[in-house]
């Protein structure tokens, strides 16, 4: 046996090409993603205008809302509370809107012709993060204009921070609905079980009871979901920190722990 007829090492020209193939093939399924994600009204809605309309609908219907505390430094409630309306919207698009439908959309079929073309189930998951990741970053960028325009809101002391945290709670929040989705057997199941998770995920990210209110055990378990890091985390950067160490290893653990549970138990049927 020659020495030409041994197999080769991958090149690094083939590697980038390959590269480049699944770069653009992702780019291609998200496009189409968002399409989808476009025709469905509900998802948009949440996604896009919900946390600017939460805001106004605060800023206007709240008693008291838009005046000054002395508890809190002379700042209004608005001032303040926005990161746990950021915090709402991941949660309610993860839980609410992406989950059920994912899974509806495998109840009607459409996953199953999906799986007759070479789109694997790690590339429909990416897309499915991408297309709601940027919906959400769409709807911060809203509500935040939102709140400047109609309430003189001051922006974060660290904006850099604020979209680190937003985007990795988000990413964090995603996986678990992704993963959510792949064991739902229905979509009435999978309301079910993110109701179960939903929920507990808004306590902790203090949307009832806020941060410093809680007793301190309560703080410590909201610190280790990855809605309460990602709202603890806005917080922080919002009043000019980096985010903790603590709350960016939590969302990466739950964002890479999810995502690849999702993919291991993930149906196209």
């Amino acid at each position: 046996m020659s020495y030409a007829s041994l197999p080769t090492a991958p090149t690094t020209t083939g590697l980038a090409t390959a590269g480049r193939r699944v770069a653009t093939a992702l780019v291609r399924l998200s496009l189409m993603e968002a399409k989808l994600f476009l025709r469905e009204p509900l998802g948009a809605f949440f996604s896009i205008a919900f946390p600017a309309l939460l805001v106004l609908m605060l800023g206007s219907a709240m008693p008291g809302f838009t005046e000054p505390v002395a508890e809190l430094g002379g700042l209004r409630p608005i001032d303040t509370y926005l990161p746990v309306v950021l915090a709402l919207a991941i949660g309610t698009v993860a839980m609410v809107t992406l989950l059920p439908t994912l899974v509806t959309s495998r109840e009607r079929g459409i996953l199953r012709r999906l799986s007759a073309t070479p789109v694997t189930p790690i590339a429909l998951l990416c897309a499915q993060m991408v297309v709601n990741v940027a919906a959400l970053i769409a709807g911060v960028a809203l509500a935040l204009g939102t709140a400047w325009l109609a309430f003189d809101v001051v922006w974060p002391a660290n904006v850099a921070g604020l979209l680190l945290a937003f985007v990795l709670g988000s990413t964090a929040m995603v996986s678990v609905g992704l993963f959510v989705a792949a064991i739902s057997p229905s979509t009435s199941a999978s309301v079910g079980i993110g109701s179960l998770v939903y929920y507990p995920m808004l306590f902790a990210a203090g949307v009832w009871t806020p941060g410093p209110a809680m007793p301190d055990a309560v703080r410590r378990i909201a610190d280790y979901t990855p809605l309460g890091a990602a709202s603890q985390a806005m917080q922080d950067a919002w009043a000019g920190q980096w985010p903790s160490l603590l709350h960016v290893m939590v969302m990466l653990a739950f964002t890479g722990g999810f995502a690849a549970l999702a993919a291991r138990f993930f149906r196209w049927e």
